[in-house]
């Protein structure tokens, strides 16, 4: 473990010198990259310190103990000796967990689209309930979230809404709720009071820069459209709303949310990016066999990941078999002790996986 210390220390000595370098300073995106990883290597490097600590009291404490002389001092280094062990498991075990590889992705801001599945107008409400859930998760991470489009439900909620979240490894973290969220309760215009069951898909893409994915502009057929919906004096009067379509997939992006067109262009041309870019990291995973295995954050979109079920005040992720009896508190925004157990889970199965890390 000190010999991997040890070159994560070197490393981090590299980067420390590189990011003083005037050329460095001048290039944004690679400065930004650097000081990402020195973070992320400091983190180790301050643990390792602890852990050599940790290792030169086991050696002091063995050295009085091989003595003798002092039956008072032998006392106590039994019980440094005894705490030192204790402590050097648990900084190993962080450690071990703390090398594991990262996903480059995780640092990256997100575009998270959540869709109206089966249920008709509840399913619609239920998309708004994740999208107020996410937005308050956000807001207590100190995190920015920006609509770039919404389809309004006819009850409520939202047939379809689509905003980016820009922070600190945001997608590191809600890359975990990716997938169809069900929901099982009384509906509001159910008069029987029977329980239905509705369903949400919700799509966390990693945010793309220009030097992720490269966008032919002639593969891309624009349209600009007057708003419709709710909004300010703007809609209807001006051609300020975008449409893209991309030829070659045939997908198409929306946006207008701001007033200005320019705006909504960039939007959409980030979201449309951002799916691509997924596309070609999809491809990846389905070629890499470890990120295939893992049963966390790589999975079938399409599968059921998570239960709210409203008449037990219960929630369910079935990835990992937890269950809370806290509904009210995580729809209202308290999704860390699920992301916590999700990341857990993750880690371990790299781990496994890593077999240079152990």
């Amino acid at each position: 473990m000190l010999e991997k210390i040890q070159i994560i220390k070197q490393r981090f000595d590299e980067v420390n010198d590189l990011i003083i370098q005037p050329d460095i300073i001048s290039d944004q995106q690679r400065y930004t990259k650097l000081m990402k990883e020195y973070k992320d290597l400091k983190l180790i490097v301050d643990k390792g310190v602890i852990y050599k600590e940790a290792i030169d009291n086991v050696t002091e404490a063995e050295e009085i103990i091989a003595d003798g002389s002092d039956d008072e001092m032998v006392d106590m280094a039994k019980m440094q000796l005894e705490e030192a062990k204790e402590t050097i498991g648990k900084l190993e075990e962080e450690i071990r967990f703390m090398l594991i590889p990262k996903d480059p992705d995780d640092a990256k801001n997100v575009v998270v689209e959540v869709r109206a599945g089966t249920g008709g107008d509840e399913a619609s409400i239920f998309a708004g309930d994740l999208y107020r859930m996410y937005s308050k998760y956000c807001s207590d991470k100190g995190w920015r979230v920006d609509v770039v489009s919404q389809s309004d439900g006819t009850s409520g909620g939202f047939k379809e809404i689509i905003f980016e979240v820009s922070g600190e490894d945001v997608y590191g973290t809600l890359k975990f709720e990716a997938g169809v969220h069900r929901v099982q309760r009384v509906p509001q215009t159910e008069t029987q009071g029977r329980v239905h069951t509705s369903a949400a898909t919700v799509m966390v893409l990693p945010e793309a820069e220009e030097f992720d994915y490269e966008l032919d502009m002639t593969e891309i057929r624009i349209e600009r459209t007057t708003s419709t919906g709710p909004g300010g004096q703007s809609v209807n009067t001006t051609y300020s709303a975008i449409k893209l379509h991309h030829e070659p997939t045939g997908m198409i992006v929306s946006c207008q949310d701001q007033k200005s067109s320019h705006k909504n262009l960039e939007k959409a041309l980030k979201v449309l990016r951002s799916r691509l870019y997924d596309l070609e990291l999809a491809k990846q995973q389905a070629a890499d066999s470890e990120k295939r295995k893992s049963m966390v954050s790589s999975g079938d979109r399409s599968a059921k990941i998570r239960t709210y079920n409203y008449p037990q005040g219960r929630v369910t992720d079935h990835r990992i078999g937890l269950t809370l009896y806290d509904l009210t508190n995580i729809i209202n925004g308290d999704i860390q002790k699920i992301i916590d157990e999700l990341m857990l889970a993750e880690n371990t199965e790299l781990l496994k996986a890593s077999d240079d890390v152990i």
